[in-house]
């Protein structure tokens, strides 16, 4: 049977050190907080906005598109309406202690440049303060695959 160990009573002299060196410890972790970083997914095309924000791994911070901020059809892929889709982004975020962005534009399959509202989003979070790290261009990229639509000599209006 193992013997127990009798701690014997600490003077008062080294309790208050120890007590002192943990506030230092955690008065210097508060100081030294780390901003949050977060994932932009910008999906754009000439019909539509979508922005979805990811935290690092993964897990959805919020989501915004077009339809969410104007009624009209025509205007979701407009720049103006992304220049909101960005203010209730900022505003949502900035509660969550987000300070900084990696961004990743994304748009149709085939398409070679992306819609109007990508640029005005990235835009409009540098005003509001925010730090972009990176920005990434995530299209697909077709590699052969199935047909393309339309007949011999091509889709014709």
């Amino acid at each position: 049977m193992p013997k127990k160990k009798i701690e014997e009573p600490k003077e008062e002299q080294e309790v208050e050190e120890e007590t002192q060196e943990k506030g230092n410890n955690e008065e210097g972790k508060i100081s030294h907080v780390k901003e949050a970083e977060a994932i932009l997914n910008i999906y754009t095309s000439f019909n539509n906005t979508i922005a979805h924000v990811t935290d690092m791994s993964g897990r959805t911070l919020t989501k915004v598109t077009g339809g969410m901020v104007t009624k009209h059809n025509r205007l979701k892929a407009n720049p103006t309406v992304a220049m909101f889709i960005a203010k209730r982004i900022s505003e949502s975020v900035k509660d969550m202690g987000v300070k900084s962005f990696y961004i990743r534009i994304r748009t149709k399959t085939r398409n070679p440049a992306p819609g109007p509202g990508a640029s005005a989003i990235v835009k409009s979070l540098t005003r509001e303060g925010f730090k972009i790290l990176n920005i990434l261009d995530s299209s697909r990229i077709p590699r052969g695959g199935p047909k393309k639509k339309g007949g011999r000599r091509g889709r014709r209006p």
